[in-house]
């Protein structure tokens, strides 16, 4: 490994951590373990805390790359249930309105799938979110009470998207789209689109780019692979501290 020259990593987020907390974890195992005080560590698009799958961390001058991997597109494993909302359309928030759902079947799901939610579709992202309004994230703006912030809607593209269960009211879909693509905010929308209401309640990324899940390592792994590095190059980190 040559970290000033840069190193790529695909991580296996764990759940309720955010990409900086994996960020600041890395930049710690390399402290600690390979006694690299002062290297850049940056992630190539952000993963929500409540899902789990591939964040892409760059370190050294691969944190130049951020950018151009951000473009990769994204590939998503979610479930949806639908019958309730809430204000941040997954499960940080509590439920904010229940609505019927005893007229959905997988028909009715699968053609508004096919009929509003394929190709470059136009969606609003959530408020509780990392977009920047006036200089600050939206989520610390909603989490304060907020109630006047606009987001304007942007133009996404979803490649497929399909069902892999179905069990009412929860159904899971398989999703490839572009980079900037709010699952939350598919799951509102196909709610609204079937006469109902829905939120997320799982979310992995199972794909980025070319790169699936396969590849990705946990935190423990690559911790691993730092201790072997650390051996191999016969790192005494105690004397660098």
């Amino acid at each position: 490994m040559n970290f000033e020259t840069g190193e790529i990593f695909y991580i296996d987020k764990p759940l309720k951590w955010t990409s900086f907390d994996v960020v600041n974890k890395i930049r710690l195992m390399l402290k600690q373990t390979l006694g690299i005080k002062k290297i850049k560590v940056g992630h190539a698009g952000t993963l929500d805390p409540l899902a789990t799958g591939i964040v892409t961390v760059c370190i050294g001058r691969a944190t130049k790359k951020i950018d151009e991997l951000m473009g990769h597109d994204k590939e998503y494993v979610a479930t949806l249930r639908f019958g309730a909302t809430t204000p941040s359309f997954d499960l940080e928030k509590e439920i904010d309105a229940t609505y019927p759902t005893e007229h959905l079947t997988r028909e009715m799901i699968e053609n508004a799938l096919k009929e509003h939610f394929t190709g470059e579709i136009e969606q609003t992202p959530p408020l509780f979110s990392a977009i920047r309004v006036n200089g600050k994230r939206a989520y610390e703006l909603a989490r304060k009470g907020s109630t006047d912030v606009e987001l304007k809607s942007r133009k996404v593209t979803v490649y497929s998207i399909g069902i892999e269960e179905c069990d009412l009211p929860d159904v899971t879909l398989r999703i490839r789209c572009s980079k900037g693509t709010y699952i939350r905010s598919l799951a509102r929308d196909i709610g609204l689109a079937v006469g109902s209401g829905a939120h997320l309640i799982r979310l992995e990324r199972v794909a980025v780019g070319n790169v699936d899940k396969s590849a990705a390592l946990t935190l423990e792994q690559l911790q691993k692979l730092f201790d072997a590095e650390k051996e191999a190059q016969g790192i005494d980190t105690e004397e660098k501290q």
